[in-house]
C-alpha cells in the first residue's frame, strides 16, 4: 500500500510580530511543520501498523524553507519512509487551489492508493485543499475524519464525528481523506528516530519535472493584516440582580447601534 501524507510549513506563532499598520512580520518566525499536517503523518502511521507492508511517503510544496535539513529531518523523524518536495519560490504564499494542483501532479508522479492531509493549515485555514485535491485527482474524497476503523480489500473504513451523531464511512481506494485534530495525539520522535531520518531519501522535484500546465489566478491574496485592537471600556458591572443585567444590557445595546 502507498500512502502520500502531505504537510505544509508554517511560521512560529509565537515569532510573529505585528507592524503598526498591521502588517504580519514573520521574517524572525522559524518555518514548523503544520500542527493539523502531524495528525496526518501519524495517522498514516497508525495505518501502517495496521496493514504491515506500507510505504509513507510525506509531500510538501513551497518555498526554500524546504530544502533546510532541519525541516526535512523533522518531518522524516515522524514516521514516513521517503519524502518529496516540490520548491519553488512561487509557492511561497500559494493559495489553496494552486496548493491541490500541485499536489494533483505531484502524487500522479508518485503513485498512491491514499493521500491524508490535515484538516487546515495553521496560517489560512482553509480547509480547502483536501477537497480540491480530491477532485482533482478524481478518487473519493472524505473531510473530518475522526477515526480510522480498518483497511482491508482495497477499501479504508472511517468514523466522521457529527454534532450529534458518529457516521460510519466505507471508502474505496484510491482516495483522499482530511483528518481532524482529535484523530490522534502526533507522537514525540525519539533520538532513534531523528538520527535514522537523516538516511532516508528525498525527491526535490521542480514545475517542470511535473509537466504542470500553467496554474490560473483563480483569486488573490490581496493582504494579510491584524484585527485592529479596540481599547477596553473598562466599565465593570459589579452584582447580578435584575438592576445590573438591565444595566448590562444597555451598554450592549449601545455598543451595538
Amino acid at each position: 500500500m502507498k500512502i502520500i501524507t502531505c504537510y505544509k510549513l508554517v511560521p512560529e506563532e509565537q515569532d510573529i510580530s505585528v507592524k503598526a499598520d498591521g502588517v504580519l512580520d514573520t521574517s524572525k518566525a522559524a518555518p514548523k511543520i503544520n500542527q493539523f499536517d502531524l495528525n496526518a503523518v501519524e495517522a498514516a502511521v497508525e495505518i501502517k501498523a495496521l496493514v504491515g507492508e506500507c510505504k509513507i511517503t510525506a509531500l510538501s510544496i513551497g518555498g526554500k524553507a524546504l530544502d533546510n535539513p532541519k525541516a526535512r529531518k523533522d518531518i522524516l523523524s515522524r514516521g514516513p519512509d521517503e519524502l518529496t518536495v516540490v520548491v519553488d519560490e512561487k509557492f511561497e504564499q500559494a493559495l489553496p487551489h494552486q496548493t491541490a494542483r500541485v499536489l494533483a501532479a505531484a502524487a500522479k508522479k508518485n503513485g498512491f492508493d491514499l493521500i491524508i492531509c490535515g484538516d487546515g493549515s495553521g496560517d489560512l485555514y482553509a480547509q480547502q485543499v483536501g477537497l480540491q485535491l480530491g477532485e482533482l485527482l478524481d478518487v473519493a474524497t472524505i473531510n473530518a475524519v475522526s477515526k480510522i476503523v480498518s483497511v482491508q480489500d482495497g477499501k479504508l473504513t472511517v468514523e466522521r464525528a457529527l454534532d450529534d451523531e458518529v457516521e460510519v464511512l466505507e471508502i474505496t481506494l484510491p482516495a483522499v481523506i482530511s483528518v481532524s485534530a482529535d484523530i490522534n495525539d502526533p507522537s514525540i520522535p525519539s533520538m532513534k528516530t531523528i538520527l535514522a531520518a537523516s538516511k532516508k531519501p528525498v525527491t526535490k522535484l521542480s514545475i517542470e519535472d511535473l509537466e504542470l500546465a500553467e496554474i490560473p489566478v483563480l483569486v488573490e491574496s490581496v493582504s494579510v493584516l491584524a484585527p485592529k485592537q479596540t481599547d477596553r471600556k473598562k466599565i465593570i458591572i459589579d452584582g447580578d440582580d435584575e438592576k445590573q443585567v438591565a444595566e448590562f444590557a444597555e451598554y450592549l445595546r449601545k455598543a451595538l447601534n
